[in-house]
């Protein structure tokens, strides 16, 4: 990774389970854990080097997109997970992060999901030798579908709220941490993808788009709480014949255990107003009421699988 960002005129760093470096001209796209910090601190140390090799400016030259976002195929994993709190379900937050306001971003810890690598990027547009721009889509919804699907290759599914309903499939009942209180930010899978593509045009059109500390791009068009998105796996439930109460219920400690590897993710506060990444033109078209609609063909689509309890084993973090 770091020789071929040595040689690389543009690096795009994506995220996937595989890390590997694909050379394209003077061009390399990289697939990486977005957690992987030797992946990221390599393509930084190549890019200095490229830099140091050409004298030429990185305004001009020298590219970094570094894409928040953990995915299996579509899947998003993480992104605005970086602003989680410690909530168990049981409160709401009032801190709304707003990505037009890197003062109030740069209160976040240095120990909080993805922070160690934001640092070095951010750290790396400081020094002068990288532009970097990083977006944190939310909780992706929407079922992929593509030739890739078809044949088997590409994974269709999100991970947080299918992960929700793997588990209320295997116990029979909606669940969810606490009392469901607490909030994400939603965004569809469209959406959050027309946000790369706006990203880059107006980074490729507008020499001000805003990088580094000025460069985090959230990607949010609505706001739930867990209990909403549990009461609509529940009624999903009992339509299909899965349940006989569309109230979901609190987890219990061994669920959590069983479920969720013993982690409260899904109970904590993440909210975010993308207001940068609006300003620079994105206009996501879907809302928290598609969010919310979108779950039922979810709990369907899932329904007919088997092996829930296996699925959620396989989830490494929640």
């Amino acid at each position: 990774m770091e020789s071929l960002a040595a040689e690389s005129d543009v690096v795009i760093a994506t995220v996937d389970f595989s890390i590997t470096g694909i050379k394209q001209g003077s061009r390399v796209r990289f697939q990486a854990d977005a957690d992987n910090f030797e992946a990221a601190t390599a393509t930084l140390r190549g890019l200095k080097k490229r830099h140091a090799a050409t004298g030429k400016f990185p305004s001009s030259f020298t590219l970094l997109v570094h894409i928040l976002m953990r995915i299996c195929s579509v899947c998003m994993k993480s992104g605005t997970g970086v602003l989680a709190d410690n909530g168990v379900g049981d409160s709401i937050s009032e801190t709304v992060y707003d990505d037009a306001n890197p003062d109030q971003i740069e209160t976040l810890s240095d120990t909080q999901l993805h922070r160690n690598v934001d640092l070095e990027l951010l750290g790396a547009d400081k020094e002068g030798y990288v532009k970097t721009y990083i977006v944190l889509p939310s909780t992706i919804y929407g079922i992929a579908t593509g030739v890739l699907v078809d044949k088997g290759i590409q994974n269709p599914h999100s991970i947080q709220v299918p992960a929700l309903i793997h588990a209320a499939l295997a116990r029979g009942r909606a669940g969810m941490i606490g009392a469901g209180k607490n909030f994400w930010p939603d965004v569809n899978i469209e959406d959050v993808a027309d946000l790369y593509v706006v990203l880059y045009n107006s980074i490729q059109k507008d020499p001000t788009t805003g990088h580094g500390r000025e460069g985090i791009y959230f990607g949010e068009s609505g706001e739930h709480t867990l209990y909403e998105v549990g009461k609509a796996i529940g009624e999903a439930l009992v339509e299909l014949g899965k349940s006989d109460n569309p109230e979901p219920s609190t987890f219990s400690k061994e669920e959590i255990d069983k479920y969720f590897q013993g982690s409260t993710y899904l109970g904590t506060n993440s909210r975010c107003r993308a207001n940068r990444s609006r300003s620079i033109g994105w206009k996501p078209i879907k809302t928290k009421k598609d969010f919310l609609a979108s779950i039922k063909p979810e709990v369907e689509a899932l329904a007919k699988g088997s092996g829930h309890e296996e699925h959620l084993k396989a989830t490494d973090k929640l």
